[in-house]
């Protein structure tokens, strides 16, 4: 290849403009950050669906344990707080309402306990490879997205045939927006966690027990308005309750055939758009950190 010279014969090195190169690791600015992150969804995609296959193909049922664990779940609460404490009193369809809120919260637990661990689980990725860091709290939720949705199919049919089966209204398309307002939610807690994570590595171990209580505090078991009848303020507090207010809409909808007040919906709505910004905007502040593990 012939070089370009100019009249006094030497030799015109081409200039490479520098605009949009920033050095490895810098945080890039928030609309490169996102462009970036689309410009690699399939790859995101692509490894969550390898992750779940991986995580059920060393087992002889495969995917059957997608099903199995929450529906063994259900029947071990069913037997511990429905039959023994008797939580199901006043609960129309206690099974029912057990299902939904099994699967439902074991969602956003997933999301919750494999966002915290993200960032250092991804520590050769991000040691080997310049990509935006958020991609792997989001993997964590697309997979577990994935992981839900056929789990999503067999709760409805379970809720169809197994006595007192339900009535399928024209409201189980309200299911719908609720479970993206969920996985919006789950988005924004994986991002704040996964950044707390890297900071605080016995964060990971901690989260199990915040799960277990959140468990408890979030209707999964027991009717809120019913058991806290005497306590007015923690009613309310407990009606604020992110996931408290995702298991109610999905009951209404898909299991009692009942339209939900509007307020219920803005509070499912402002925790979920509130934390993707809060959360999001908070893990992409922390980019330059998570190489220094």
């Amino acid at each position: 290849m012939n070089e370009a010279k100019n009249p006094l014969g030497l030799i015109t090195i081409p200039s490479v403009s520098s605009d949009g190169l920033v050095p490895v690791g810098k945080r890039a600015n928030l609309k490169s950050y996102l462009s970036a992150l689309w410009n690699r969804r399939h790859y995101i995609i692509a490894e969550s669906r390898a992750k779940m296959s991986s995580s059920t193909r060393k087992n002889l049922l495969g995917y059957g344990w997608l099903f199995l664990t929450p529906l063994l779940s259900v029947l071990a609460y069913w037997f511990v707080f429905g039959f023994i404490l008797q939580t199901s009193r006043g609960v129309p369809n206690f099974l029912g309402f057990l299902v939904v809120g099994v699967f439902f919260f074991g969602f956003t637990a997933k999301c919750m306990t494999g966002g915290t661990g993200s960032i250092r689980s991804g520590a050769s990725m991000i040691r080997g490879f310049q990509f935006p860091r958020a991609a792997l709290p989001l993997s964590t939720v697309v997979r577990n997205f994935l992981d839900f949705m056929p789990s999503l199919l067999v709760m409805i049919i379970i809720l169809v045939i197994v006595p007192p089966a339900e009535v399928i209204t024209w409201r189980v398309v309200l299911v719908i927006p609720i479970v993206m307002l969920q996985t919006i939610f789950n988005v924004g807690l994986a991002c704040l966690l996964a950044r707390l994570g890297h900071k605080i590595p016995d964060l990971t171990n901690f989260m199990s027990i915040v799960s277990r209580f959140w468990l408890y505090g979030s209707g999964v078991f027991f009717d809120i308005e019913d058991r806290l009848a005497d306590h007015p303020m923690l009613l309310v507090v407990m009606q604020y309750n992110p996931l408290a207010a995702y298991l109610t809409l999905v009951r209404n909808s898909l299991l009692y055939g009942v339209d939900s007040p509007l307020s219920l919906w803005l509070v499912g709505a402002i925790w979920a758009f509130g934390l993707l910004i809060v959360g999001f905007l908070f893990f992409w502040r922390g980019e330059e950190s998570y190489g220094r593990l």
